[in-house]
């Protein structure tokens, strides 16, 4: 193996091969004789749909899976990579798109966590600040080494992963959804962090569902589909639409078509909405603004800015602390969320398998979650198996739901379709408002473009529709106006045909839309 260091100090990788990598689950061939390669100083990113082969292929080249059929080389050498621990001894990081970091932690302290000291058993952390400071200005990583991690922004927090990484001797770095919680303005940093290193001779596997980014970062792409490698092409000269043909095989829309639509009377309204989170910190402060019928209001913000707490309160799932909310003009503080369902409100949640659906429960019974004891579907106190039945062979034809059957356990289904089903059920029922919070989270670029026309089709039908996403690209593509959240108060409310990705950026980082309109 080559021995010429990287300016980190690390060995250089040249070029990582993968030949053959096939691995099989029971009733799934996961990965079939995949081919895939990345050299130094080049960023290669892997596209595909959910569940054809990404998280398989990169978790066997990090020590998590073992093949079945095929190697890896690194330089030309077969290697085996049995463990992270391997991986790690390699020259080859990981970074998770869910960071693993202990949040009572110091940033030194964390990208100590595992190592040996030179000092025996005490921690030589002096020494391994210092290190975090030459990494961090060699690529452009500002951070303090003493500050402690749950004190830092979501972007910063990405930093200390980096640097971990960096720290362990990382000269090829595998990327999983990176960017997703970042703000424009952190991306553009991030993008400049990558540049620094591909100049310096590491090797990068970006994974990502924002066709963009690649096609502005990446040297080369691979694209998976069903386990196996449909082909790799250069970036210069290939488009979003040729790449999302050939990750689902099929023409794809781009761009949701939005009809003109007649916007209606007020649908949902808050009024100074103030509520506490888990921790009983202050959540929401102050939330204002109203909802009409026939439009979609996008709520624009990084994650853990309280948009998890405002759906909630909307639906009758957190207690209000102060202010007041009216649906369809009738108030809903107090009320349980069965009643705020009845008076007319959908909800499709973030985290739709704690809170979307049973993960036990079969399709058919999933369907009916809200309105199990209701007519058609219970007769005096017992359910009516035909009547469940007839609604969910409707539901699932009408909503292209993918299921072996009826009867299937939904934790047996993809993501995708645990969605559609998510849908079905709630725009089933003709809703006045829906509060759709994170709903294309985790979905590929098939099952995205299905969830985007639903909720244009409702636009059309005269639902108000608050879309909570930290795609900004979602946002930016469904909504007729913006709103813009940081620290649980609304940083503005800009008219979609004003917003760009810098002027929502600054409002996502603190600043107020005034003090935006007079910079920019």
């Amino acid at each position: 193996m080559t021995t010429e260091l990287l300016p980190s100090g690390t060995a250089r990788i040249d070029h990582m091969e993968m030949r053959g990598i096939t691995k099989r689950f029971p009733g799934v061939l996961a990965s079939n004789h995949v081919d895939f390669d990345v050299l130094s100083g080049e960023v290669h990113a892997l596209l595909g749909e959910n569940g054809a082969g990404k998280s398989t292929l990169m978790k066997i080249l990090y020590g998590l899976y073992q093949p079945d059929e095929g190697e890896i080389r690194l330089n030309g050498e077969k290697v085996i990579i049995q463990s992270p621990a391997d991986a790690i001894h390699l020259g080859i990081g990981m970074i998770h798109q869910h960071f693993m970091l202990v949040p009572t932690l110091t940033v030194t302290e964390n990208v100590a966590l595992g190592l040996k000291s030179s000092r025996g058993v005490r921690t030589d952390l002096e020494k391994v600040a210092a290190r975090i400071n030459e990494l961090a200005s060699l690529y452009g990583l500002k951070v303090d080494p003493d500050a402690l991690v749950w004190q830092l922004s979501v972007g910063q927090q990405q930093r200390v992963e980096i640097l971990k990484a960096l720290y362990r001797g990382a000269a090829l770095l595998i990327l999983d959804e990176p960017t997703a919680v970042l703000t424009p303005q952190e991306v553009d940093e991030f993008f400049v962090t990558l540049e620094q290193m591909k100049k310096d001779g590491h090797a990068l596997i970006f994974i990502s569902h924002k066709l963009h980014e690649v096609l502005q970062l990446c040297n080369r792409v691979t694209v998976l589909r069903d386990g196996q490698a449909i082909g790799t092409k250069t970036t210069t000269g290939v488009t979003k639409q040729q790449l999302a043909e050939m990750m689902v095989g099929r023409p794809v829309g781009m761009q949701p078509h939005k009809a003109a639509t007649e916007v209606g009377e007020v649908r949902l309204s808050l009024r100074d909405v103030q509520a506490q989170s888990d921790r009983n910190h202050a959540a929401l402060r102050g939330v204002s603004f109203d909802l009409r019928g026939g439009e979609i209001v996008g709520l624009a913000g990084v994650s853990g800015n309280g948009q998890r707490e405002l759906a909630e309160v909307v639906a009758g799932l957190r207690p209000v602390s102060g202010g007041g909310i009216d649906l369809v003009g009738r108030p809903i503080q107090g009320k349980s969320p069965r009643a705020v369902m009845e008076m007319g409100l959908s909800y499709i949640p973030e985290e739709r398998m704690r809170d979307g659906v049973i993960k036990d429960f079969t399709v058919s019974e999933n369907l009916i979650l809200r309105e199990f004891d209701l007519r058609p579907f219970a007769r005096n106190g017992f359910l009516d198996r035909g009547a469940i039945q007839h609604n969910a062979t409707d539901l699932v034809k009408d909503f292209s739901v993918k299921t072996p059957s009826l009867e299937t356990p939904v934790k047996n289904l993809s993501g995708g379709n645990i969605q559609k089903l998510v849908l079905a059920r709630e725009l089933s029922r003709k809703p006045q408002v829906i509060v759709a919070a994170q709903p294309t989270r985790g979905l590929d670029i098939g099952a995205t473009e299905y969830v985007h026309a639903r909720l244009l089709e409702q636009r059309e039908l005269g639902t108000a529709t608050l879309l909570i996403s930290e795609d900004l690209d979602e946002i930016l593509a469904l909504s007729d106006r913006i709103l813009v959240i940081f620290q649980g108060k609304i940083m503005g409310d800009v008219p979609r045909a004003e917003a760009t990705p810098e002027k929502l950026g600054l409002m996502m980082a603190g600043e107020k839309q005034a003090d935006v309109a007079t910079t920019s």
